[in-house]
């Protein structure tokens, strides 16, 4: 086939002697790049993202099997997504980052693209980027760091440190032992340890097929992570001259295994949002309730935090996420195609589980199906999620009433007053933590357990908000409730005391209201939207941005696009100029 980049370098006209020409002075001679597949590294690294610090090393490795497979790289940078730095979240990043990596692979002579991403957003910006410009595309993440050692316990990142902090809150902990976790919490560079929403992304993008299998789960800091990079490199070459792209795999049956796999491995909610917004960006038709209609059917198989108790190195040496597709594969779509050019049943292991205590079967699960649910109600018209595996079981069907907080200020200056009217029956109620009311909807969801009840022995309350939350945490947390309070959906109308009536089971989610009173609420509700923002990004993102059960994509982006008027033809055919 003809190579994409030959629109750049293989004409003998003044466009392609003034790119052969800026190769040139690069330093590159014509036989290095000329009639070679060029295969794009788009590069996360950044000194601000500690996840993604070893991404140099990483991308000297996809380059050498670039160069062994006969093709010809071109490391270029993007923009870099790091949760613990980035304020107010990374999340209002995403879509900028998504729109620098598409733009990124459309504008220059790539055959095609490896993404090396690794911090949570990092992996769905770039896929989101890559299905919209839909050149040939395969994604290395990072891999988890190393797990963290604090008082002989192997630790991750986040999951152990919610609990931590409670201990410190009620006083069950010292701040000498707490500078002591400090100090420990982050032994290497990689993602976090658990599953998370970065460990959830790099199974997914296994199982959407996007990336080379085994490739997920490889440890940070193994020197068989930097042997995966070769392999990626190597085969981006072979889908640069084979031209498979992505909208070849982001299919309805990928998605669908996507999905599979994350409730598999009780991933992280996080996943939705990303999946919904990729989903977007293919033109595959995905809504909530595919996810709560695939959670009825899937168990946990994968006995890892915050669902389980191990850490995914721990499921690497198991047998990685082959191991965990082999036992789902009754569950797959095993037809569906993949980066490797074979489809998902030709890339399955023959081998059985390797650690029954990691990897489960079908039938003897660590959990029952329904995993994750969606709820719906006259909270949540357009739906919520709340994860399950990670919640406590007597909560899950649950009354009590409202104790409200405007907004994350309000929660912080009032959640440990000892006069705070809470018991352990009451729903924490937090607003104004969406896309267009935080903005960008960051990971507030875990609201904290009021000290004065820690220290009864409370470890977990119904929690509702518009926000997420981080997928390393775990309680009984209500998230992404649509249409958020700034847009005008009901939480906005919930006043202290109301009742909330939750069942998980049911997909419920209810205020203990009549239509009336809250059409009455309504009329009488300020609907003046906040004024924050008058300049620059953050101003497009609260005007453009889609709701949660809409994956927060930008709704110009919405829908496959095949975008002639970006692509190289159409600007070299009238190029009539000079230096």
């Amino acid at each position: 086939m003809t190579l994409r980049s030959a629109k750049w370098f293989a004409g003998q006209n003044v466009p392609g002697f003034v790119h052969r020409s800026a190769m040139r002075a690069s330093g590159f001679s014509r036989m290095a790049f000329e009639g070679r597949p060029i295969v794009g590294i788009c590069n996360s690294w950044s000194e601000v993202v500690n996840c993604n610090m070893h991404f140099r090393g990483l991308a000297d490795s996809v380059r050498r099997g670039v160069l062994a497979a006969g093709g010809f790289p071109l490391e270029f940078p993007t923009m870099s997504l790091g949760e613990q730095l980035m304020k107010p979240t990374t999340m209002l990043f995403r879509n900028l980052m998504a729109m620098d990596v598409e733009e990124s692979i459309r504008a220059y002579p790539f055959d095609a693209v490896v993404l090396l991403g690794g911090c949570d957003k990092t992996v769905p910006a770039q896929l989101m980027g890559a299905a919209s410009a839909d050149v040939p595309a395969i994604v290395l993440t990072g891999g988890p760091a190393a797990p963290a050692v604090f008082r002989g316990k192997q630790l991750g990142v986040g999951t152990d440190l919610w609990e931590y902090i409670d201990d410190v809150r009620a006083g069950r902990m010292s701040m000498t032992d707490y500078e002591r976790l400090e100090a420990a919490a982050g032994p290497s560079r990689g993602h976090c340890p658990e599953m998370g929403t970065a460990s959830t992304m790099a199974t997914i993008v296994e199982g959407l097929g996007m990336t080379l299998p085994g490739a997920a789960a490889v440890p940070a800091m193994d020197s068989r992570r930097m042997q995966v990079a070769e392999e990626v490199g190597a085969r981006a070459v072979g889908l640069a001259a084979e031209g498979v792209r992505p909208s070849q795999v982001l299919t309805a049956d990928a998605f669908d295994n996507a999905i599979t796999l994350m409730l598999a491995v009780g991933g992280s909610t996080n996943a939705i949002v990303h999946l919904l917004a990729i989903a977007g960006r293919a033109g595959v038709p995905l809504t909530l309730d595919r996810f709560h209609e695939l959670s009825a059917r899937t168990p946990l198989l994968v006995n890892v935090r915050p669902a389980g108790e191990h850490l995914v190195e721990h499921v690497f040496h198991a047998g990685g996420i082959p191991a965990v597709m082999k036992s789902l594969e009754s569950l797959l779509h095993t037809d569906a195609l993949t980066v490797t050019g074979k489809t998902v049943a030709d890339n399955l292991p023959a081998q059985p589980v390797a650690d029954t205590a990691v990897i489960t079967s079908l039938d003897r699960p660590f959990q029952p199906p329904q995993g994750l649910a969606v709820v719906r109600g006259n909270l949540a018209p357009n739906g919520a999620v709340i994860k399950c595996a990670a919640a406590s079981p007597d909560l899950l069907v649950h009354q009590g009433p409202a104790v409200v907080f405007e907004n994350m200020r309000d929660l912080l200056a009032r959640f440990d007053d000892p006069d705070l009217d809470v018991t352990a029956d009451s729903v924490l109620v937090l607003r104004s933590a969406g896309p267009r009311g935080a903005p960008g909807m960051p990971e507030w969801g875990q609201l904290p357990i009021p000290s004065k009840l820690l220290r009864q022995g409370v470890t977990d309350m119904v929690r509702i908000s518009d926000a997420r939350m981080s997928g390393t945490a775990y309680g009984t947390c209500v998230l992404h409730i649509s249409p958020e309070s700034a847009a005008g959906g009901p939480l906005a109308l919930v006043r202290d005391g109301d009742l909330i009536s939750l069942d998980a089971h049911a997909g419920v989610l209810n205020v203990e209201l009549t239509d009336a009173e809250l059409a009455e609420r309504r009329a009488a509700l300020d609907q003046t939207p906040p004024v924050r923002h008058h300049r620059g990004y953050a101003a497009m993102y609260v005007d453009r941005v889609l709701q949660a059960d809409r994956g927060c994509d930008f709704d110009f982006l919405v829908g496959r696009s095949e975008h002639p008027e970006n692509e190289p033809d159409a600007v070299f055919d009238g190029w009539v100029g000079g230096w």
